[in-house]
């Protein structure tokens, strides 16, 4: 990171815009359509040479970069033409989910890219700086006013027309390239941060999950910290031995399946594959479910084990924390007397147990499986005493949560990176900071413009 302070520009003007505010005096404020082009690429006719390449077309947009590989499409055999052309040095915001900076810069793009129409292709014109563009776009201001002039309830979105006659901050083409410089340079330091907080952070959740299925699985003594005194063969491949003194029983003589309706009362819960079993937050949850037969949701009991029938595989299954409602897709288990419910959420969640649910369960379509009760009460699971099941159960919680409070402290950590780095761009890219005094001493490198990018 450049450590020469930023300090505000000299002077600056009223730039007649509300949402603008005050920008530097020498800056210039534009309608987009008047800086960029916007959507101004079709596709390609069948008569057009372009016609007959793959094109990939791009899904998912997350701030900075694409959330997932594009795939890859032949115009003749789409069902749907309705894309967007993407080259080299534009930037592409999403019109629906702008408020999530969606917002895409196609710097090493290769010469055929589509977007769907749910995106904006913004391209520079002249002598702007393609990078200044993205780093405009990630901005605060403009994807808050982009979000306030977009209608609609359920998914608001701005009309192609209304966004093309938003203002902006332009400045000279060579403080462009300063800013987009800096910006770079600050950004690869943040970012390189966070990938070494991310990796540290699966590191800890790789270590946590070894942990878990060693003692569930009788590797270790949680007593002792050492390996059990004798073991015996458990007959089942994935397991091996496990203690001498454990036994196998089927889930069906460790649970009994509660199928209780008309408890209208109770709050509704939901399984998640990282938490668990949780109360739904109606108002923090991005998903809008309406509960059509709300009688036929299940009653599931303080202490109780559910899972959802068709993601038992992934890992949703957990203990409910009260007593509380679940969907009719979900199963609902009592734990027998004897069974301690933390002990077998923590062995259902094992990579190696998940595989068995797998195996167990059926469908037409292999990612659409589900598992059934009946199929879930003849799966042969190991067996502590009760005793046992309820020391490991602590250890593994005690322990976990060590390693739960030290993911919190990097992904705060993250968090707050994050929160820098906006900040950072939204104070640079309106000429809050004055980033020219910085540049010569950061690492050179070439600036592309648009005359740049025409010959690549």
């Amino acid at each position: 990171m450049p450590q020469t302070e930023l300090n505000p520009y000299p002077a600056y003007r009223n730039s007649g815009v509300e949402w603008l505010g005050d920008v530097p005096a020498h800056w210039e404020v534009r309608r987009l359509k008047g800086w960029l082009g916007v959507n101004e690429r079709v596709l390609p006719e069948e008569t057009d040479p372009e016609y007959r390449f793959d094109y990939l077309d791009i899904g998912s947009v997350e701030t900075g970069r694409l959330a997932e590989e594009p795939t890859r499409i032949r115009f003749e055999d789409s069902p749907s033409r309705a894309r967007r052309v993407v080259r080299c040095g534009d930037t592409i915001v999403s019109t629906v989910r702008t408020y999530l900076k969606a917002v895409w810069h196609a710097r090493d793009a290769g010469a055929h890219l589509v977007a769907s129409t749910g995106f904006a292709v913004l391209t520079p014109r002249g002598d702007t700086i393609p990078g200044f563009v993205s780093y405009c776009c990630q901005s605060d201001s403009f994807t808050d006013r982009v979000t306030a002039e977009s209608v609609g309830i359920a998914y608001p979105a701005i009309a192609e027309s209304k966004l093309a006659t938003l203002e902006v901050w332009v400045p000279p083409t060579s403080e462009q390239a300063a800013i987009a410089r800096f910006l770079d340079h600050a950004a690869s330091h943040i970012d390189r941060y966070i990938r070494a907080k991310e990796k540290l952070i699966a590191l800890l959740e790789e270590q946590k999950q070894a942990m878990i299925n060693e003692v569930v699985t009788g590797r270790i003594d949680v007593r002792t910290g050492r390996p059990y005194a004798a073991y015996k063969p458990s007959g089942l491949e994935w397991l091996r031995n496990v203690p001498a003194h454990w036994r196998l029983s089927r889930n069906g003589r460790l649970f009994v399946q509660r199928n209780e309706v008309g408890y209208p009362e109770l709050p509704i819960l939901e399984v998640s594959l990282r938490s668990g079993v949780t109360v739904r937050n109606f108002e923090r949850s991005t998903r809008k479910q309406i509960m059509s037969d709300h009688g036929m949701y299940k009653r599931a009991v303080k202490g109780d084990i559910a899972y959802n029938m068709m993601r038992m595989w992934q890992g949703a299954v957990g203990v409910a924390p009260v007593d509380g409602l679940v969907s009719p897709a979900y199963v609902v288990a009592k734990p027998m007397p004897g069974t301690e419910p933390r002990f077998f959420d923590h062995l259902y969640h094992t990579s190696t147990y998940m595989t068995e649910v797998n195996k167990y369960s059926r469908g037409i379509v292999a990612d659409r499986n589900r598992l059934y009760w009946e199929d879930f009460k003849q799966m042969p699971t190991p067996c502590p005493p009760p005793d046992e099941q309820c020391t490991i159960a602590d250890y593994i919680d005690r322990e976990a949560n060590v390693t739960i409070d030290q993911i919190r402290m990097r992904q705060e950590q993250i968090r707050l990176a994050e929160e820098y780095r906006a900040r950072l761009i939204a104070d640079v890219v309106t000429g809050k900071l004055d980033v020219r005094g910085t540049t010569p001493a950061l690492p050179r490198q070439a600036e592309m413009t648009v005359a740049d990018l025409a010959g690549t």
